[in-house]
């Protein structure tokens, strides 16, 4: 691993990696914070990338541009529930709650971490909703089912039955986390991703490609909600 920087306003730091599987120069450009990586094979040399990175300048410029800046959980604001934008206010009066009037908390709450806190409390509630009623309709079980804030994946199965998903699919639409907890109780039958497998999504969720486009063209959006520490 290296790096190099683009000079220029403002100045580009990109990732230098070199794979034994790459048989060309690439460039990566992560759409949840524009961090750039640029794979080379083994024996190319170095200069070649830089002058591939120099050729590619106003391509990269281009798409960064178009990369959302990190969106923070404030007062006034909305954040996603279930697809929808809900709104975020305050009442010392009241107990921190999700309901029909939005997301209420009190003046003393930490905003980020207690609206992460609701959500990820209705995440559990639905993504065991949906993972009990699929896998019941596969007459298989899984073993638990556990929470994280995970970027690289939205959901996992192991091959004990243990089941782990994004909390933040309580921000995208309801059949969006449902695919995803279909998918995931479909690996209970099949630990691949052959047909044999999407045979068995598309049993739980006959639409499921709709809902997977979903998330492919819209997930990056649920990583850049910043609820702060």
């Amino acid at each position: 691993m290296g790096r190099h920087t683009l000079e220029g306003n403002p100045p580009i730091e990109v990732t230098l990696r070199r794979s034994g599987r790459a048989k060309r120069l690439s460039l990566r450009i992560s759409r949840l914070d524009g961090r750039v990586t640029l794979t080379m094979p083994v024996h190319a040399p170095a200069r070649e990338g830089v002058a591939f990175l120099e050729a590619r300048e106003s391509w990269l410029r281009g798409h960064l541009g178009q990369i959302a800046p990190a969106a923070p959980v404030q007062i006034g604001g909305t954040v996603l529930y279930q697809g929808q934008p809900v709104r975020i206010s305050q009442d010392s009066d009241a107990r921190p709650a999700l309901g029909e009037e939005g997301i209420v908390l009190r003046a003393a709450d930490k905003v980020g971490p207690r609206v992460r806190a609701l959500l990820k409390g209705r995440a559990r509630d639905h993504l065991a909703q949906a993972s009990d009623a699929f896998s019941a309709q596969l007459g298989r079980r899984y073993t638990r089912l556990t929470l994280r804030d995970t970027r690289s994946r939205w959901g996992s199965c192991s091959s004990q039955g243990a089941l782990m998903y994004s909390w933040r699919l309580i921000m995208a639409p309801p059949e969006v986390l449902r695919y995803v907890a279909a998918h995931e109780v479909a690996h209970l039958v099949e630990m691949n991703h052959a047909p044999a497998f999407w045979a068995v999504v598309a049993r739980l969720m006959p639409d499921y490609q709709a809902h997977r486009d979903w998330l492919r063209a819209n997930g990056d959006q649920l990583h850049r909600v910043d609820f702060g520490d």
